[in-house]
């Protein structure tokens, strides 16, 4: 039996959302690009051939991130009034408890991480793709897959133990 438009896809609109957010690091943009991408996947909905709906979905959420991403990426950084003014913030007990929250650290962390190693641990331990439905996704091999892992959850270990770190000063 043939699955639905909405069979298919609505059950993934959080997953999407959530994996636009990681890739654009914008929650305004990730709602634009998952419904650009659900847009997408209506209009090529009659190419699904009945595979892994999720899978898909998230493919066209991916590639559209990027198409969304090179499109609206600035020529310049927006002026920071702060950094630039050479005045130091004064930090709150309320901030510091902020930064040293676990979830903040891992975001700090996973946003330091190049764009290719932030979506395969995104997609890999937050979307729970399994390696084939990566390998299918990102059209590589699942050896491919399986190194680029190691690599990112070497490259997130670095990077969380340097905000722990940072947040510790």
């Amino acid at each position: 039996m043939i699955a639905t438009f909405d069979e298919t896809v609505l059950p993934h609109l959080h997953a999407g959302r959530a994996l636009a957010r990681w890739l654009l690091r914008n929650d305004d943009d990730a709602e634009d690009v998952v419904q650009e991408a659900s847009l997408r996947a209506l209009r090529y909905f009659a190419s699904f051939d009945g595979g892994d709906g999720r899978a898909w979905f998230l493919t066209i959420v991916r590639n559209t991130c990027w198409s969304w991403h090179n499109r609206i990426q600035p020529a310049f950084d927006a002026f920071d009034e702060e950094v630039h003014s050479g005045v130091q913030p004064t930090i709150d007990p309320e901030m510091l408890a902020l930064r040293l929250d676990d979830g903040r650290l891992i975001e700090h962390a996973l946003s330091a991480l190049p764009d290719r190693f932030r979506e395969l641990l995104v997609r890999r331990e937050f979307e729970g793709l399994s390696y084939r439905e990566l390998s299918e996704a990102l059209d590589v091999p699942i050896g491919t897959v399986m190194s680029g892992l190691s690599r990112a959850r070497e490259a997130f270990r670095v990077a969380l133990i340097r905000e722990l770190k940072q947040s510790s000063l």
